[in-house]
């Protein structure tokens, strides 16, 4: 049976999206963007397309009926009401947020649904949760969980040695907002870009420090249990400075309209990248204190006709396993769902998870 779904959000990992969902044949897919030309631009004549403006509620209400399940690969900021219209409209919701206090209202909208919401469906939040719960499962006791994801250029050029590789919007979030941490037992708010530090993997330096966003639900669902878990975004060596100038120093996180710009005028965007996951556990086994490592590197590729940069590979693989998995009942039909949920080998084992694989 073909399951009709709508993705929302024809951007860069919107086409991702498509051209993965698109081709395996079980979903009858339609691409909305408020941009017509630009859905029409994705579909490439493949596939039914909408124009849904995500802003307008009656554009959305209308939009979303009839459909089993909805994709939002739209900014955080419009999560809220597209997961309200699917809500209404009796359809599975899909998202990719990093934004925490938008997860909690969508959240809150799943109490009484009759159908399944899960966001944070992406790389990280997303796949992280999913490695670091596996790792968690494997110890008697919990001393510390340390999560690290980062997106790099495979030829860093410029100064913050960076290149823009996904939403702006979901990147200035990460660098200005508060960040969830378990420390000594205790889960508490943390400031972005701190907690510095730096590691090597492959030969190859990179640093690391606070962002926000990439725990997804792990601080609720290992509280307790763990004594320290934190999460860390992974760049090259001398962006963190960088950015705390333009956060810190010239308040760009008071005007973050103005730090898009800056960063969309001066920092390029590229497909050739490489998406790190780094990810340890320590703890007791066996009455022993050990640590257990996750580390992998994914890299652009051509996935269908369409050549396709490692972040938009991570986050669509990511949603579209968890899609796949509640379409072949795996997953529960209702109700929020969590990344931790659902175990690494089931991921993994997925069409579209074996992209991590």
């Amino acid at each position: 049976m073909t399951t009709k779904l709508l993705l929302l959000g024809a951007g860069n990992i919107g086409t991702a999206i498509a051209e993965m969902l698109g081709r395996s044949g079980d979903y009858a897919l339609t691409i909305a963007d408020r941009d017509l030309a630009l859905a029409d631009r994705v579909s490439n004549g493949v596939y039914a397309t909408l124009a849904i403006d995500a802003r307008d509620p009656v554009s959305l209400s209308a939009g979303l009926m009839g459909f089993d399940m909805v994709i939002s690969a739209c900014p955080f900021f419009l999560n809220v009401d597209i997961a309200r219209a699917a809500k209404a409209a009796h359809a599975h919701y899909f998202d990719l947020t990093e934004d925490v206090e938008t997860t909690r209202a969508i959240r809150a909208l799943s109490t009484d649904a009759s159908t399944v919401f899960m966001p944070q469906c992406g790389l990280a939040p997303g796949f992280v949760s999913v490695v670091a719960h596996d790792l968690t499962k494997r110890f008697e006791t919990l001393k510390r969980v340390r999560m690290r994801v980062g997106a790099l250029p495979q030829f860093p050029t410029n100064a913050f040695k960076y290149n823009l590789t996904w939403s702006t919007d979901g990147l200035i979030n990460e660098y200005c907002n508060p960040c969830e941490v378990i420390e000594d037992g205790a889960p508490m708010e943390v400031l972005p870009l701190e907690g510095y530090e730096q590691f090597s993997l492959d030969g190859i330096s990179y640093e690391a420090f606070n962002t926000s966003g990439g725990l997804g639900t792990l601080c609720e669902s290992l509280a307790g249990r763990v004594d320290n878990l934190d999460y860390k975004t992974i760049r090259y060596p001398g962006h963190c400075e960088l950015i705390r100038f333009l956060v810190n120093d010239l308040a760009l996180n008071k005007h973050r309209d103005l730090f898009k710009a800056v960063l969309e005028n001066a920092v390029p965007t590229t497909v050739q990248d490489v998406v790190l996951v780094f990810v340890t556990v320590s703890g007791a086994r066996k009455g022993r204190l050990t640590q257990e490592t996750y580390a992998k590197k994914i890299y652009n590729a051509t996935v269908g006709q369409t050549e396709l940069s490692a972040i938009q590979i991570t986050t669509a693989a990511g949603v579209c396993a968890m899609v796949d998995l509640v379409r072949d009942g795996t997953l529960p039909s209702r109700g929020f769902l969590k990344q931790e949920d659902v175990p690494l080998s089931t991921f993994l084992s997925n069409r579209f998870g074996k992209h991590y694989a």
